[in-house]
């Protein structure tokens, strides 16, 4: 990927790289700069042995799969379905008709995002169409949702409300969210993170879990669901029974956490029920203690057996998105959906916005009811849920009381000072490496040299999104830029990007003196840690660093 020149920073940067501008009730502006994201890619931020792919069912958008299936029943499928869909203001013509049929949700994502006024608009369309239908968004905050462009609170990720460890700010952070999400008429969110990271190699959970011990993530998880309880907003805390002992990403395979029984991380989502938490997703990971044959998404010896009957959780069990490839590549969309409600979820998600695959999966739930595959009881039960949880949470509050938006910026600063760091360092260099950006998880261009511009005006810098063509140009175009300079080199979970260990390691053999950071996990001799890249954890990293 060819480095590139803006100002005094060098990106890698796509050809579609855009700019755009966001501001927060916390006072915290975003400033114009490459977003280094083809925002196209984004279509997911969610999270999978196997049996033979499935042929995909026609979808009928106007008609069923097969004739005759009861009135109420064909609504209680559509209850059982979350739709992602294409557009800022038109609503399509297709998902209108999924809709008054009783379509269950819609979840949007940053293809649905412009403004918050737009958002507003948006979600009072969709609600004119049904007013029970549950408009949701995965918001995990720590720069890891699809708000930005709306005005989204700058909240730092799960890990870094763990390392401070004060519930009530946590709360406080939740309740931020959830203020914001409710003033945009959006009442469900795909939050809180559930997941224990205690596995080195874990690529998809890290700094969005509050931590590694199970009483430190129960406390917190309680806080957040009781926050975003009390601002009318339904969370959902993920994904069980946990993706945090995984060392793949079920996004792009079959994952499988090999651990047995009384070794699973169970203990937060017991808390998360106990919480009185409405919603549970469940993880597309094969467990092979508790089912060797299925992900936990199809498993209902997991969701039914495990969640109902010992946890006796009795909310609405919704799926991760169906067209993660642990299920995509190994079921298809369409027979994951009938696995799922099978097995025991009461609602699938289909975040693509190719609405033909949210009606194949729809089609393939009413095959299976029709040729009696599927238990009409079944889906009758699912759907009871549904029409309970939108009963309490589809109607937006008619009035939204202010929020914290300071606290976001608090809680990474107490994060980022709970270690001693070095004295400040202005006037440098810095070097910020990290990974192109997780398509499926939403980004908003946050780097860390901006917010060491902004308030260090004298720091110059190079921001590499990506794995260079040839790291050793780089370093030596570093090192000449640096000369004469302190010199700060920042990586993001190196230990799982050897390129950044060779970029790091080559600039700290020609410069011993430099400031080594993290923006990610903390790794050791790293002299600072932000926990994660949002744009609270970063400003929190460059005013430690310079002293501000």
């Amino acid at each position: 990927m060819p480095l590139t020149a803006v100002g005094s920073t060098a990106h890698h940067a796509p050809a579609d790289a855009h700019v755009g501008a966001a501001s927060s009730p916390g006072g915290l502006i975003r400033p114009s700069r490459p977003a280094l994201l083809n925002q196209s890619s984004i279509q997911m931020l969610t999270f999978g042995s196997s049996i033979q792919k499935m042929p995909r069912v026609t979808p009928s958008e106007h008609g069923l799969a097969r004739p005759g299936l009861p009135t109420d029943l064909d609504e209680a499928v559509h209850r059982c379905l979350v739709a992602g869909f294409d557009g800022t203001m038109t609503v399509p013509d297709t998902l209108k008709r999924l809709i008054d049929r009783g379509l269950g949700g819609v979840i949007l994502f940053t293809r649905n995002v412009r403004d918050a006024e737009q958002v507003r608009r948006l979600t009072d369309t969709l609600r004119a169409f049904r007013p029970d239908v549950l408009v949701a968004i995965d918001n995990e905050g720590g720069g890891i949702g699809h708000l930005v462009g709306a005005g989204a609170p700058e909240v730092p990720g799960s890990w870094a409300l763990g390392v401070v460890d004060d519930t009530r700010l946590t709360a406080r952070c939740a309740d931020a969210l959830a203020g914001h999400l409710a003033s945009l008429g959006i009442t469900a969110s795909y939050a809180p993170v559930a997941d224990l990271q205690h596995q080195p190699r874990n690529p998809i959970v890290r700094t969005r879990s509050f931590g590694a011990d199970p009483d430190l993530v129960s406390r917190h998880l309680r806080a957040w669901i009781t926050a975003t309880e009390a601002r009318g907003i339904a969370s959902c805390a993920k994904h069980f029974p946990g993706h945090g002992g995984t060392v793949t990403d079920s996004h792009h395979e079959t994952a499988v956490d090999p651990r047995p029984y009384d070794e699973l991380d169970l203990g937060p989502f017991r808390a998360a029920v106990a919480a009185g938490v409405p919603m549970l997703m469940s993880a597309h990971v094969v467990f092979p203690a508790l089912d060797p044959d299925r992900p936990a998404t199809l498993s209902p010896r997991i969701l039914s057996g495990l969640l109902r009957d010992e946890l006796g959780f009795d909310g609405v069990l919704v799926s991760d998105a169906l067209e993660m490839k642990a299920i995509a590549d190994r079921y298809g969309e369409a027979a994951g959906a009938r696995l799922a409600l099978a097995a025991g979820a009461d609602q699938v998600i289909v975040a693509v916005p190719d609405l033909g695959t949210t009606l194949a999966c729809r089609d393939a739930v009413c095959e299976a009811l029709g040729s009696g595959a599927l238990p009409a009881e079944r889906v009758a039960r699912a759907a009871a849920r549904v029409r309970r949880l939108a009963e309490r949470y589809a109607t937006p509050a008619a009035a939204v009381a202010d929020w914290d938006g300071a606290a976001g910026l608090e809680a990474a600063r107490l994060a980022v000072r709970s270690r001693p760091g070095p004295g400040p360092v202005r006037g440098a260099h810095v070097v910020d490496l990290f990974p192109p950006p997780h398509p499926a998880l939403n980004w908003g261009g946050e780097d860390l040299l901006t917010e060491l511009g902004a308030v260090d005006p004298t720091a110059t810098g190079t921001t590499v999104a990506g794995q260079p063509d040839d790291p050793a140009a780089l370093a030596a175009a570093v090192l000449r830029r640096a000369k004469g300079v302190p010199l700060v080199v920042a990586t993001y979970d190196a230990g799982l990007h050897p390129w950044q260990v060779h970029v790091r390691d080559t600039l700290l053999a020609a410069r011993p003196d430099a400031v080594r950071v993290s923006t990610g996990m903390p790794e050791d001799r790293d002299v600072l840690c932000s926990y994660g890249r949002g744009r609270a954890n970063l400003r929190a990293l460059a005013e430690a660093l310079t002293g501000a």
